[in-house]
Parts: C-alpha cells; structure tokens; sequence
C-alpha cells in the first residue's frame, strides 16, 4: 500500500464517509473510492461495507485500521521529528517567568513540547523589579510579563494571561475585613514600592502613583522579588495590588487578598529581544497565539 492510499484507508475508517473524507483530506470522492478499491483488490477483501445510507467496517477493515493506525502514527512523528530539525526546532529555549505566572500557562508549555520534543525546555526565574536584564543579558529567551512594555530593542509577543488585580494586605489592616476595595483607598495606605530598575510605566500599571481621583499614594518599603513582596505584607510594612493569580498560588494565613472592584484587567504577553529572535521563539509564541488568541 502507498502511504497516501493509508492516509485515505485510514480517514475513512474513522469517519465512515466518502464525502467527509474527501474534504478533509482535500481530495475528491472519486479520489477516495479509487483508493480504497485498490487496496482492497490488494488485500483480497472487503474492507467496507457500503448503503447508500451508511458506511461501516467489516471484520478485516477494523483489524486492518488498527494495525495500520498505530504504524502510521510512527511515521508521522518521525516526519515531523525532521521537519522540525530541518527548521532548525531543536536545543534549548529558556523561558523566564514572575512568581506564579509559569502555571497559568502550563497548557501552553505543554502544547509546546508536544508538538517539539525534541526541543529542550529550561524554566528560570525572574524578578519582579528588574524583568529586562535577563533578556538583554541573554539569560532567557522569552520572558512572560505583563503589559505594556515599551521597549526600542524587545518585541511584545501574543497576549498569554489577562487578569484582575488584589489588594494583599496584612489581616491586622483594616482593609482585611472588607469584601471588596476600590484604588481609592491606597490614599491613605502605605504602598510597597519598586526598584529603580524598574520602568515607572511598567510600575504604573499595577502599583499607581495616584488614586482615580488623583490624591498620590504614599510609597513603603522597595521590593525586588515575589518574596519581598509577601514578607513585607505579612509583617504589616505596606499593602500592594498584585495579580489575581497570587490568590491560588501564595495563599496564606499571614496575608488576605482583597478584590479591587474597580481594577484595570492587567495582561501577560511574551516577550523577547527583537536581535535575538530564533525559529524556537517564533515556534513557542504560534503555540501561544494558536491557543490564547481568538480566531
């Protein structure tokens, strides 16, 4: 049997039509009769039996179907194992992910080495208040973070994650008791701070510098990382928004997690240096855009 009379054998097993099988293979149905008479002529027996109300296997053509189906998978993970070293989609990619937000897009990273397993994977680290220098300094690949970045010499990628800010405070604060907060009220908090590493616009979009009305937020303590921030909450140093995913991922009984009712959704996109751009970064962000981005 040619591999294309398989393809066509095989499609109609699972599909028992001659017109749906012919659409989805792109070929016409006298194409697929063609096909299946000929392999049946080799095989010496009916493999379907045909109504003009129904198609359906016989004995031999389900055996036939199995046997051939499990061999057929084979040969089209080794094509695509080569079409993917032929493209250059195999070694190592290295992805730098802020706290938790690694898990929030596990499917993608699944989906990812599903489709290149022979591509390598490293999951790092990265700091909540320096995201750029990783990248720059070729320590990642992609960054995951959240938007908007405006940078010259890095791209912005397909939208990851969309999500609502908390407030995290400590459960000594007032604020703990309530079900739900506006911006308004880090008037009158003490706000965790960001390093100077850290763009102000980048900071803006999840630690304001004033309240919707306009009155500014008194700044605390500078944080760098994830655990920074949680050590300072806890210990009652400041309050800080933070996203939604902290809910799941840093529960704990020294910090309560507000719902900010008015908050701005906040997006993570993958990111990557525009000079650094390979056929690996270009096959993890279709992954995403195939997965996350409407059609």
């Amino acid at each position: 049997m040619e591999l294309r009379d398989i393809e066509i054998f095989l499609t109609l097993a699972e599909e028992l039509h001659f017109g749906r099988t012919a659409d989805k293979l792109l070929v016409t149905r006298a194409r697929v009769s063609q096909a299946i008479q000929k392999t049946e002529r080799e095989i010496g027996a009916a493999l379907f039996e045909r109504t003009s109300r129904r198609v359906s296997l016989t004995p031999i053509g389900r055996r036939l179907s199995e046997d051939l189906r499990a061999g057929h998978l084979l040969i089209q993970q080794g094509v695509e194992r080569a079409t993917a070293a032929a493209r250059g989609l195999t070694g190592t990619l290295r992805i730098g992910f802020i706290g938790a937000t690694g898990h929030e897009i596990s499917d993608i990273i699944g989906a990812f080495t599903a489709r290149h397993p022979d591509c390598e994977l490293q999951i790092r680290e990265a700091t909540a208040g320096d995201p750029f220098t990783p990248l720059r300094d070729g320590d990642v690949d992609l960054q995951v973070l959240w938007l908007p970045v405006a940078e010259p010499d890095l791209t912005v990628g397909p939208v990851v994650l969309t999500e609502a800010l908390v407030l995290a405070v400590s459960p000594r604060n007032p604020l703990a008791r309530h079900e739900s907060v506006s911006l308004e009220v880090l008037g009158d908090e003490s706000m965790l701070g960001s390093s100077d590493s850290l763009p102000a616009y980048l900071e803006e979009a999840v630690r304001p510098a004033q309240t919707p009305s306009g009155r500014p937020i008194p700044r605390g303590p500078v944080t760098h990382t994830v655990q920074e921030i949680l050590a300072n909450v806890a210990a009652d140093q400041g309050v800080t928004p933070v996203p939604a995913h902290a809910v799941k991922y840093f529960a704990r009984g020294d910090i309560a997690y507000i719902p900010i009712h008015d908050s701005p959704a906040l997006e993570w996109a993958l990111i990557w240096r525009s000079s650094g751009e390979t056929s690996l970064i270009r096959a993890f962000a279709q992954v995403a855009g195939d997965l996350r981005e409407p059609r």
